[in-house]
């Protein structure tokens, strides 16, 4: 294997950053364990500490799930002053050490639960070691109501740092897929193309059961359709991630986490579902036993024919040209995905995971259009187009981890690696009647993407917990583009000028510390920061165009701050502030022209820098009887916001005759337009009318006013505010039978130049349990009085006005069946904590370049 001397010093590069991540976690680590030798009775084994411990697991007298981030308080018998304390982990445990003989009261506070004390706690002088077991923690009176009546109030939990949605509960989101599932979550919207925002931005970071996809970093919209919602458990937003996350995403981020039953003994679920807009299977089996676990899953998605309708029309008064276009395409598609995990704890303090996922799909369009284009020097041309376009993509994520834990509770460091392959293959094909040359094309794209992840966790002392870590990630990505024309004989030939071969690479290095803290008078801190060194790069394969090979590298600092205080067993207040960061993608930095359209060109800019957005948030929520109300303003400050820019621009080519030709053209490329400051706030209320009804509603809005930069003047430089808004009822018919209507509104996405269509959506469902409650059947209609949806977009910039309209088919109606198999005893042993690496970074897109462009709009 031969290294040139760009791979040379690339690999030179990621070396000496590799070992700056390192130094970096060396001294987070020795100052935590400086810290430990500081405080008397940290890190050392529980005999030899200066007093004895007191411990136990905190669990929820319903879920029987382990409660995290509980605070637990120790008093002195007699005393109304906590002598010490701490806070519960992911699995619901706690531990105090440095404790002296005595008697004790262990009182445990956790928001929307009664309080609960356990007095006459003893430690005695010769055994100062005491472990409570399992304390059971009860809803309070008004959220306990919300639990038995309406069955409802557990849809939305909101923890110091998420809001988790439980998609298992919701009625309508049988038969579906994940957009669909999405929609329904408290501050995100997904439009008509599948684009998932947060608060309105499209920079957010999706990632599955806490891990990236490469999936989703090609086309996350198409992914997204192809996973069956009866899949998904919930949906977790952060939208303040703390800096244990990667800083990539400056609206958030969204987990989607998959259903995993964690039984002892064997168990499972399959459904099937048919419907009018597409069919879905899904199988998956789990077995756990002592030491080992091991869980597989398969998943079949394909949808009917559909046809989808457009029209296109631009003008420049300035330049006095016209074009239009009247066309029609019917797509088909089928996806297919498998997962596979295996878990072995060795003993007590080492575990191993290994887990395994595909992906893969294609769909094909096949369409017509009429079109017409007008320009002084050539007059007017009407001309005809048939497009065939076939994408084929296939992905698989293997992610490998090692836990040790320390003797002392709560101390483990753990690592995890990833590698990500991911292939996007399209082929196209267009004739012309007249106007330009018929043309042909092949995009193979090619992603490989190697993470390292170092994680440690440490419990300093009574109430703060240290967490640090350091991460590299390595990502390269190929694009070759190959464009044909026929030549006199009517033969296709490469046309060298048109084609390209693309290198991207783009390396990561980041550490963090995190500090948690949870004290007794009700209020959780988490602070921490986190510093990221980006280096990325690209050269063209094609040198007769001038495209130069660029580099970029650029370091961040990223703070993140939370702080939680619990008024009442029923009231919370949240404020935090994160910093985040939006590197751009293959897709906004390639600088090779896409012309596979000839009258509407792309292009990316290699120039481009990250977005870099501030947020400062305030929450309030609050359980009222069986209500649930959570309230949310917030400020946010993004600098160098990347959007993209249409402008008039001359290209020369070769019409059907074979003349070279001159025309004024519509060229999108990315640009920083400027600054923008938003304010927004959402809402989410939950409310039982009667017994049998439960009323839903989330409305999100905010304001976009760009600061756009002198260059880019053409723009509309307003204040506008957008929103997005859904309200839902839910009727239980029976104790087993439920219905619910859902419906949505987006409004109009704006940009400096123009908008982006609104979306609304109204769906219906109905859902009996049957056989014992093992099973269940689905009904959904969505749309029910309309088939088609139109969707129009509008451009206005200076002398060129732009509108695009699409029709696509919405109507459906499905019926789906579920069965969950084996045993359900979820209190057999405690949930595994995730682990593995968590790549929350780069702008969703497409990695390959070439492959989105090619295929964009036909879809």
């Amino acid at each position: 294997m031969k290294m040139n001397a760009y791979k040379l010093s690339k690999f030179l590069r990621a070396s000496s950053r590799s070992g700056l991540v390192l130094l970096i976690l060396f001294f987070a680590v020795s100052w935590a364990g400086s810290v430990q030798a500081q405080v008397p009775g940290a890190g050392q084994p529980a005999a030899a500490a200066a007093g004895g411990s007191v411990s136990g697991t905190v669990i929820d007298s319903i879920s029987k799930k382990p409660v995290d981030y509980a605070t637990v308080s120790l008093f002195k018998a007699g005393s109304t002053t906590p002598f010490s304390g701490g806070i519960s982990d992911d699995k619901g445990a706690f531990k105090i050490g440095n404790v002296p003989a005595g008697t004790y009261r262990v009182q445990v506070n956790y928001i929307g639960y009664n309080v609960k004390n356990i007095s006459g706690v003893v430690l005695a002088p010769g055994k100062q070691d005491r472990n409570l077991g399992r304390i059971v923690i009860a809803p309070s009176a008004n959220l306990l109501e919300a639990v038995q009546i309406t069955g409802q109030a557990a849809l939305i939990e909101n923890k110091i740092d998420k809001l988790v949605f439980n998609a298992e509960k919701d009625v309508t989101s049988t038969g579906g897929n994940a957009s669909d599932i999405l929609r329904k979550v408290p501050m995100v919207s997904v439009d008509m193309d599948g684009n998932v925002a947060l608060r309105g931005s499209q920079n957010v970071r999706i990632l599955i059961n806490g891990k990236p996809s490469g999936a989703l970093t090609t086309n996350a919209a198409d992914v997204l359709r192809s996973m069956p919602s009866d899949q998904i458990k919930n949906v977790e937003v952060i939208t303040s991630p703390s800096a244990k996350y990667d800083a990539e995403g400056s609206a958030g981020i969204i987990n989607i986490i998959t259903k995993k039953k964690e039984v002892s003994g064997v168990s499972g679920s399959v459904n099937a579902g048919i419907g009018t807009r597409q069919n879905n299977q899904n199988a998956n089996i789990n077995f756990n036993k002592n030491k080992l676990s091991i869980t597989a899953n398969v998943g079949y998605n394909t949808g009917w024919p559909q046809t989808t309708y457009s029209s296109f029309e631009s003008a420049n008064s300035l330049l006095n040209t016209e074009s239009s276009s009247n066309g029609e395409s019917t797509s088909n598609r089928h996806f297919l995905s498998g997962s596979a995990s295996l878990g072995y704890e060795f003993n007590d303090n080492n575990s191993f995971s290994s887990s395994f996922s595909r992906r893969g799909g294609a769909f094909k369009n096949d369409g017509s259009s009429v079109n017409s284009n007008f320009s002084p020097a050539q007059g007017l041309i009407n001309y005809t187009a048939q497009t065939r376009n076939e994408n084929a993509f296939s992905n698989f994520d293997w992610n490998n981890d090692f836990t040790h834990k320390f003797k002392r509770e709560g101390e483990e460091i753990s690592i995890a690696a990833q590698w990500t392959h991911g292939t996007s293959d399209v082929d196209y094909a267009t004739e012309y009647s007249a106007f330009t040359q018929n043309q042909q094309a092949l995009n193979a794209g090619k992603n490989n993407e190697y993470t390292v992840q170092l994680d440690y966790v440490v419990p300093i002392n009574k109430m703060f917990k240290l967490e640090a870590g350091a991460k590299t990630i390595i990502r390269e990505i190929t694009s070759d583009y190959d464009f044909f024309n026929p030549n006199e004989a009517g033969q296709y030939v490469l046309n060298p000028i048109t084609s390209n071969a693309y290198d991207y690479g783009q390396d990561v290095y980041s550490g963090y510390g995190l500090l948690t803290t949870s004290l007794s008078s009700g209020y959780t801190i988490m602070a921490g920061a986190r510093v990221e060194n980006t280096s990325i790069d690209g050269r063209s394969g094609n040198t007769s165009n001038g495209l130069q090979p660029f580099q970029n590298d650029y370091l961040n600092f990223v703070p993140s701050l939370i702080i939680s205080k619990a008024l009442t067993p029923t009231q919370t207040v949240k404020l935090s502030y994160s910093k985040r960061i939006q590197r751009p993608s293959l897709q906004f930095l390639n600088p090779f022209r896409n012309t596979s359209d000839p009258l509407n060109q792309s292009q990316g800019n290699p120039e481009l820098s990250p977005e870099i957005g501030q947020t400062i948030e305030f929450n309030y929520s609050t359980f009222v009887k069986s209500s649930v109300i959570n309230a949310s303003v917030y400020y946010r400050k993004t600098e160098d916001i990347i959007e993209s820019v249409v402008s008039t621009v001359p290209f020369t080519t070769v019409d059907n005759a074979g003349n070279e030709v001159t025309r004024d053209i519509s060229l999108t490329s990315f640009q920083n337009v400027g600054n923008n400051n938003s304010i927004g706030s959402s809402l989410f209320g939950s409310v039982q009318l009667w017994k049998a009804l439960t009323l839903r509603g989330n409305i999100n809005a905010f304001t976009y006013k760009p600061q756009i930069i002198n260059s880019l003047q053409q723009g509309e430089q307003s204040t506008y505010i957008q929103y997005n808004a859904f309200v839902s009822a839910t009727v239980k018919i029976k104790p087993t039978l439920s219905a619910e209507t859902f419906l949505m509104q987006n409004s109009a996405r704006r940009t400096f130049q123009g908008t982006n269509p609104a979306f609304n959506l109204w769906v219906i469902g109905i859902k009996q349990e049957v056989m014992n409650k093992r099973g269940t059947i689905g009904l959904n209609i969505t749309q029910p009085t309309k088939d088609y949806k139109d969707f129009e977009s509008k451009i206005n910039s200076g002398p060129l006005t732009q509108r695009s309209k699409f029709s696509v088919p919405f109507r459906s109606f499905g019926i789906n069946f579920a069965y969950n198999f084996g045993k359900m005893n979820f209190g057999a042993q405690p949930p595994r904590k995730k682990r593995g690496v968590t790549n929350d970074d780069l702008l969703q897109g497409d990695a390959n370049g070439q492959a989105g462009a090619a295929s964009g709009g036909q879809r």
